[in-house]
Protein backbone atom coordinates (compact mmCIF):
# COMPACT_ATOMS: atom_id res chain seq x y z
CA UNK A 1 0.00 0.00 0.00
CA UNK A 2 1.34 3.46 -1.13
CA UNK A 3 1.30 6.48 1.41
CA UNK A 4 0.10 9.60 -0.16
CA UNK A 5 2.87 12.37 -0.19
CA UNK A 6 3.44 16.06 0.50
CA UNK A 7 2.86 16.33 -3.39
CA UNK A 8 -0.77 14.74 -3.53
CA UNK A 9 -2.28 16.21 -0.47
CA UNK A 10 -3.39 20.16 -0.11
CA UNK A 11 -1.95 22.22 2.30
CA UNK A 12 -4.03 21.32 5.16
CA UNK A 13 -3.21 17.34 4.26
CA UNK A 14 -7.00 17.32 1.65
CA UNK A 15 -6.70 15.61 -1.32
CA UNK A 16 -6.78 18.23 -4.40
CA UNK A 17 -10.36 18.17 -6.60
CA UNK A 18 -10.16 15.68 -9.09
CA UNK A 19 -11.50 15.85 -13.00
CA UNK A 20 -14.18 12.34 -12.49
CA UNK A 21 -17.07 11.48 -14.42
CA UNK A 22 -20.72 12.59 -14.06
CA UNK A 23 -22.11 10.98 -10.78
CA UNK A 24 -25.61 10.84 -12.66
CA UNK A 25 -24.36 8.67 -16.21
CA UNK A 26 -24.02 11.78 -17.62
CA UNK A 27 -20.71 11.96 -20.58
CA UNK A 28 -20.36 15.26 -19.01
CA UNK A 29 -16.62 16.20 -16.87
CA UNK A 30 -17.31 17.07 -13.06
CA UNK A 31 -15.45 18.73 -10.62
CA UNK A 32 -15.32 16.84 -7.58
CA UNK A 33 -13.41 17.77 -4.36
CA UNK A 34 -14.23 18.29 -1.07
CA UNK A 35 -17.74 17.01 -1.30
CA UNK A 36 -18.78 19.20 -4.06
CA UNK A 37 -20.07 18.39 -7.67
CA UNK A 38 -20.73 20.72 -10.26
CA UNK A 39 -23.52 19.76 -12.10
CA UNK A 40 -24.31 20.26 -15.87
CA UNK A 41 -25.47 23.20 -16.65
CA UNK A 42 -29.56 23.96 -17.12
CA UNK A 43 -31.35 23.94 -20.21
CA UNK A 44 -31.50 27.42 -20.82
CA UNK A 45 -27.80 27.98 -20.21
CA UNK A 46 -27.67 25.23 -22.22
CA UNK A 47 -29.74 26.95 -25.08
CA UNK A 48 -27.28 30.10 -25.09
CA UNK A 49 -23.84 28.04 -25.20
CA UNK A 50 -24.96 26.92 -28.27
CA UNK A 51 -26.73 30.34 -29.28
CA UNK A 52 -23.75 32.10 -28.41
CA UNK A 53 -21.36 29.98 -30.38
CA UNK A 54 -22.80 31.07 -33.68
CA UNK A 55 -21.75 35.10 -34.19
CA UNK A 56 -24.08 35.69 -36.50
CA UNK A 57 -26.92 34.56 -34.35
CA UNK A 58 -25.66 36.81 -32.17
CA UNK A 59 -25.63 39.74 -34.15
CA UNK A 60 -29.23 38.74 -35.57
CA UNK A 61 -30.16 39.41 -31.91
CA UNK A 62 -28.94 42.47 -31.27
CA UNK A 63 -30.16 44.11 -34.23
CA UNK A 64 -33.39 42.83 -33.98
CA UNK A 65 -33.65 44.36 -29.49
CA UNK A 66 -32.35 47.42 -31.19
CA UNK A 67 -35.15 47.66 -33.67
CA UNK A 68 -38.04 46.79 -31.51
CA UNK A 69 -36.47 49.55 -28.53
CA UNK A 70 -36.20 51.91 -31.71
CA UNK A 71 -40.08 51.15 -32.49
CA UNK A 72 -41.36 50.92 -28.79
CA UNK A 73 -39.29 54.26 -27.94
CA UNK A 74 -39.76 55.69 -31.47
CA UNK A 75 -42.70 58.99 -29.72
CA UNK A 76 -40.08 59.37 -28.05
CA UNK A 77 -37.05 59.22 -29.57
CA UNK A 78 -37.87 60.36 -32.96
CA UNK A 79 -37.17 64.79 -33.81
CA UNK A 80 -40.59 64.96 -35.00
CA UNK A 81 -43.97 63.87 -36.08
CA UNK A 82 -43.90 61.38 -38.84
CA UNK A 83 -46.30 63.42 -40.70
CA UNK A 84 -45.44 66.89 -40.02
CA UNK A 85 -44.36 68.60 -43.50
CA UNK A 86 -42.53 71.69 -43.69
CA UNK A 87 -42.51 73.77 -47.02
CA UNK A 88 -38.97 75.00 -46.95
CA UNK A 89 -37.26 71.40 -46.59
CA UNK A 90 -38.49 69.70 -49.39
CA UNK A 91 -36.26 66.99 -50.74
CA UNK A 92 -33.24 68.06 -47.98
CA UNK A 93 -30.28 66.05 -48.31
CA UNK A 94 -28.32 64.11 -45.32
CA UNK A 95 -26.74 66.43 -43.01
CA UNK A 96 -23.09 65.22 -44.01
CA UNK A 97 -23.67 66.38 -47.66
CA UNK A 98 -23.76 70.05 -49.08
CA UNK A 99 -27.02 71.50 -48.46
CA UNK A 100 -27.97 69.43 -45.21
CA UNK A 101 -28.55 70.91 -41.85
CA UNK A 102 -28.50 69.21 -38.78
CA UNK A 103 -31.83 69.56 -38.30
CA UNK A 104 -32.96 66.60 -40.50
CA UNK A 105 -30.07 63.85 -40.18
CA UNK A 106 -30.91 61.86 -42.52
CA UNK A 107 -32.94 64.15 -44.94
CA UNK A 108 -36.35 64.94 -45.94
CA UNK A 109 -38.75 63.60 -48.46
CA UNK A 110 -40.49 65.23 -51.20
CA UNK A 111 -43.07 67.43 -48.94
CA UNK A 112 -40.34 68.02 -46.53
CA UNK A 113 -40.61 65.29 -43.88
CA UNK A 114 -37.58 63.92 -41.43
CA UNK A 115 -36.75 60.30 -42.95
CA UNK A 116 -35.30 60.19 -39.36
CA UNK A 117 -38.28 59.96 -37.89
CA UNK A 118 -40.59 58.12 -40.49
CA UNK A 119 -38.38 55.13 -40.50
CA UNK A 120 -38.98 55.14 -36.67
CA UNK A 121 -42.33 55.06 -36.88
CA UNK A 122 -42.12 52.75 -40.25
CA UNK A 123 -40.14 50.27 -37.92
CA UNK A 124 -43.26 50.07 -35.55
CA UNK A 125 -45.75 49.43 -38.19
CA UNK A 126 -43.55 46.63 -40.09
CA UNK A 127 -42.89 44.52 -36.82
CA UNK A 128 -46.46 44.79 -36.27
CA UNK A 129 -46.95 43.40 -39.22
CA UNK A 130 -44.53 40.60 -38.94
CA UNK A 131 -45.47 39.74 -35.95
CA UNK A 132 -49.35 39.81 -36.40
CA UNK A 133 -49.00 37.68 -39.10
CA UNK A 134 -46.54 35.29 -37.91
CA UNK A 135 -49.32 34.52 -35.03
CA UNK A 136 -52.37 34.48 -37.17
CA UNK A 137 -50.48 32.38 -39.19
CA UNK A 138 -49.21 29.99 -36.66
CA UNK A 139 -52.29 29.54 -34.78
CA UNK A 140 -54.25 28.48 -37.48
CA UNK A 141 -51.27 26.68 -38.85
CA UNK A 142 -50.94 24.71 -35.87
CA UNK A 143 -54.84 24.05 -35.46
CA UNK A 144 -55.04 22.68 -38.98
CA UNK A 145 -51.27 20.61 -38.20
CA UNK A 146 -52.48 18.98 -35.14
CA UNK A 147 -56.32 18.30 -37.21
CA UNK A 148 -54.33 16.74 -40.19
CA UNK A 149 -51.99 14.50 -37.97
CA UNK A 150 -54.34 13.40 -35.98
CA UNK A 151 -57.46 12.53 -38.31
CA UNK A 152 -55.47 11.27 -41.01
CA UNK A 153 -57.31 9.66 -43.87
CA UNK A 154 -59.57 11.94 -45.76
CA UNK A 155 -59.54 14.98 -43.67
CA UNK A 156 -55.53 14.61 -43.66
CA UNK A 157 -55.70 14.48 -47.50
CA UNK A 158 -57.75 17.50 -48.03
CA UNK A 159 -56.07 19.71 -46.23
CA UNK A 160 -52.89 18.90 -47.17
CA UNK A 161 -53.90 19.30 -50.65
CA UNK A 162 -55.04 22.55 -49.96
CA UNK A 163 -52.03 23.75 -48.69
CA UNK A 164 -50.27 22.19 -51.83
CA UNK A 165 -51.79 24.42 -54.09
CA UNK A 166 -50.86 27.64 -52.06
CA UNK A 167 -47.33 26.56 -52.16
CA UNK A 168 -47.69 26.24 -56.15
CA UNK A 169 -48.14 29.51 -56.41
CA UNK A 170 -45.62 32.35 -56.32
CA UNK A 171 -45.86 33.89 -52.77
CA UNK A 172 -46.04 37.44 -54.22
CA UNK A 173 -48.18 36.80 -56.87
CA UNK A 174 -50.71 35.11 -54.80
CA UNK A 175 -50.59 38.43 -51.95
CA UNK A 176 -51.20 40.33 -55.20
CA UNK A 177 -54.46 38.37 -55.81
CA UNK A 178 -56.11 37.96 -52.14
CA UNK A 179 -55.00 41.93 -51.28
CA UNK A 180 -56.54 42.28 -55.35
CA UNK A 181 -59.73 40.83 -54.18
CA UNK A 182 -60.32 42.06 -50.71
CA UNK A 183 -59.17 45.57 -51.87
CA UNK A 184 -56.35 47.62 -50.79
CA UNK A 185 -55.06 48.39 -47.35
CA UNK A 186 -53.03 47.49 -43.96
CA UNK A 187 -55.52 44.89 -43.20
CA UNK A 188 -56.04 42.68 -46.51
CA UNK A 189 -52.16 42.46 -46.56
CA UNK A 190 -51.47 41.06 -43.51
CA UNK A 191 -54.15 38.81 -44.46
CA UNK A 192 -52.54 37.84 -47.78
CA UNK A 193 -49.46 37.39 -46.47
CA UNK A 194 -50.33 35.00 -43.49
CA UNK A 195 -52.38 32.88 -45.80
CA UNK A 196 -49.26 32.58 -48.34
CA UNK A 197 -46.73 31.26 -45.18
CA UNK A 198 -49.59 29.11 -43.72
CA UNK A 199 -48.68 25.91 -45.49
CA UNK A 200 -45.37 25.65 -43.78
CA UNK A 201 -46.48 25.87 -40.21
CA UNK A 202 -49.16 23.47 -41.30
CA UNK A 203 -46.57 21.02 -42.71
CA UNK A 204 -44.05 21.25 -39.71
CA UNK A 205 -46.98 20.87 -37.54
CA UNK A 206 -48.16 17.94 -39.23
CA UNK A 207 -44.88 15.74 -39.66
CA UNK A 208 -43.66 16.50 -35.87
CA UNK A 209 -47.15 15.27 -34.83
CA UNK A 210 -46.90 12.26 -36.97
CA UNK A 211 -43.17 11.68 -35.68
CA UNK A 212 -44.45 12.15 -31.92
CA UNK A 213 -47.42 9.86 -32.14
CA UNK A 214 -45.66 7.19 -32.45
CA UNK A 215 -43.84 7.44 -29.23
CA UNK A 216 -44.06 5.77 -26.08
CA UNK A 217 -44.89 8.61 -23.91
CA UNK A 218 -48.03 9.31 -26.31
CA UNK A 219 -48.75 5.76 -26.20
CA UNK A 220 -48.73 5.42 -22.40
CA UNK A 221 -50.96 8.69 -22.38
CA UNK A 222 -53.49 7.18 -24.81
CA UNK A 223 -53.37 4.06 -23.00
CA UNK A 224 -54.10 5.79 -19.88
CA UNK A 225 -57.31 7.66 -21.12
CA UNK A 226 -56.15 10.50 -22.26
CA UNK A 227 -58.50 12.49 -24.90
CA UNK A 228 -57.64 13.59 -28.37
CA UNK A 229 -57.14 17.56 -26.82
CA UNK A 230 -54.92 16.21 -24.48
CA UNK A 231 -53.19 14.54 -26.57
CA UNK A 232 -52.92 17.27 -28.80
CA UNK A 233 -51.82 20.02 -26.52
CA UNK A 234 -50.64 18.66 -23.75
CA UNK A 235 -48.03 15.67 -24.94
CA UNK A 236 -47.61 16.06 -28.53
CA UNK A 237 -47.26 19.85 -29.23
CA UNK A 238 -45.17 21.17 -26.72
CA UNK A 239 -42.47 18.73 -28.25
CA UNK A 240 -43.46 20.19 -31.76
CA UNK A 241 -42.41 23.58 -30.34
CA UNK A 242 -38.74 23.86 -31.37
CA UNK A 243 -39.02 23.70 -35.17
CA UNK A 244 -41.66 25.85 -35.21
CA UNK A 245 -39.97 28.99 -33.05
CA UNK A 246 -37.37 28.68 -35.61
CA UNK A 247 -39.85 29.00 -38.26
CA UNK A 248 -41.80 31.92 -36.83
CA UNK A 249 -38.59 33.48 -36.34
CA UNK A 250 -37.92 33.21 -39.99
CA UNK A 251 -41.50 34.04 -41.12
CA UNK A 252 -41.38 37.78 -39.22
CA UNK A 253 -38.67 38.33 -42.03
CA UNK A 254 -40.87 37.05 -44.79
CA UNK A 255 -44.07 39.04 -43.40
CA UNK A 256 -41.77 42.19 -43.21
CA UNK A 257 -40.76 41.97 -46.38
CA UNK A 258 -43.92 40.50 -48.36
CA UNK A 259 -45.35 43.38 -46.68
CA UNK A 260 -43.36 46.03 -47.94
CA UNK A 261 -43.39 44.59 -51.66
CA UNK A 262 -47.27 45.35 -51.11
CA UNK A 263 -46.82 48.32 -49.95
CA UNK A 264 -44.33 49.16 -52.56
CA UNK A 265 -46.92 48.01 -55.01
CA UNK A 266 -49.87 50.77 -53.32
CA UNK A 267 -51.70 47.60 -52.05
CA UNK A 268 -50.36 47.43 -48.71
CA UNK A 269 -50.40 50.21 -45.97
CA UNK A 270 -51.66 53.69 -47.44
CA UNK A 271 -50.19 56.76 -47.81
CA UNK A 272 -49.15 59.08 -45.40
CA UNK A 273 -48.44 55.72 -43.30
CA UNK A 274 -45.21 55.36 -42.64
CA UNK A 275 -44.60 51.89 -43.68
CA UNK A 276 -40.80 51.27 -45.17
CA UNK A 277 -42.41 49.92 -48.68
CA UNK A 278 -44.87 52.53 -48.96
CA UNK A 279 -41.83 55.34 -48.13
CA UNK A 280 -40.16 53.62 -51.45
CA UNK A 281 -43.23 53.97 -53.70
CA UNK A 282 -43.44 57.31 -52.82
CA UNK A 283 -39.23 57.72 -53.45
CA UNK A 284 -39.56 56.22 -56.91
CA UNK A 285 -39.38 59.45 -59.11
CA UNK A 286 -36.85 60.61 -56.87
CA UNK A 287 -33.99 57.78 -57.32
CA UNK A 288 -31.85 59.58 -59.41
CA UNK A 289 -31.73 63.18 -58.01
CA UNK A 290 -32.37 62.03 -54.10
CA UNK A 291 -31.16 58.78 -53.64
CA UNK A 292 -31.63 58.83 -49.50
CA UNK A 293 -35.13 58.79 -49.67
CA UNK A 294 -34.91 55.36 -51.71
CA UNK A 295 -31.53 53.92 -49.75
CA UNK A 296 -32.26 54.41 -46.22
CA UNK A 297 -36.18 52.61 -46.76
CA UNK A 298 -34.47 50.08 -48.09
CA UNK A 299 -31.45 49.65 -45.82
CA UNK A 300 -33.92 48.91 -42.96
CA UNK A 301 -35.86 46.92 -45.01
CA UNK A 302 -32.54 45.04 -45.55
CA UNK A 303 -31.16 45.15 -42.11
CA UNK A 304 -34.00 43.85 -40.16
CA UNK A 305 -34.86 40.86 -42.73
CA UNK A 306 -30.63 39.89 -42.38
CA UNK A 307 -31.44 40.01 -38.72
CA UNK A 308 -34.38 37.87 -37.96
CA UNK A 309 -33.18 35.09 -40.43
CA UNK A 310 -29.76 35.09 -38.37
CA UNK A 311 -31.40 34.64 -35.52
CA UNK A 312 -33.31 32.06 -37.32
CA UNK A 313 -30.41 30.19 -37.97
CA UNK A 314 -29.08 30.48 -34.56
CA UNK A 315 -32.45 29.38 -33.30
CA UNK A 316 -32.16 26.24 -35.40
CA UNK A 317 -28.56 25.46 -34.42
CA UNK A 318 -29.19 25.62 -30.85
CA UNK A 319 -32.90 23.79 -30.74
CA UNK A 320 -32.03 20.99 -33.47
CA UNK A 321 -30.09 18.47 -31.33
CA UNK A 322 -28.60 17.46 -34.89
CA UNK A 323 -27.28 20.72 -35.53
CA UNK A 324 -25.54 21.16 -31.95
CA UNK A 325 -22.00 21.92 -31.86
Amino acid sequence: MTLPTEATLGKHGARPPEVGRDPLGGSADVLVGRGAVISPPGPLLSFWIHFSANAGAVAGLAIVVAVLLLAALAPWLAPYSPDLTNSSAFLRPPAWQEGGSSAYLLGTDAIGRDLVSRLMHGARLSLVIGIAVVALSIVVGIALGLVAGFARGVTDIVIMRMMDIILTLPSLLLAIVIVAILGPGLMNAMLAVAVVVLPHYVRITRAAVITESSKDYVTAARVAGAGHLRLMFSEVLPNCAAPLIVQASLGVSTAILDAAALGFLGLGAQPPAAEWGTMLADAREFVLRAWWVVTFPGLMILITVLAFNLLGDGLRDALDPKLKR
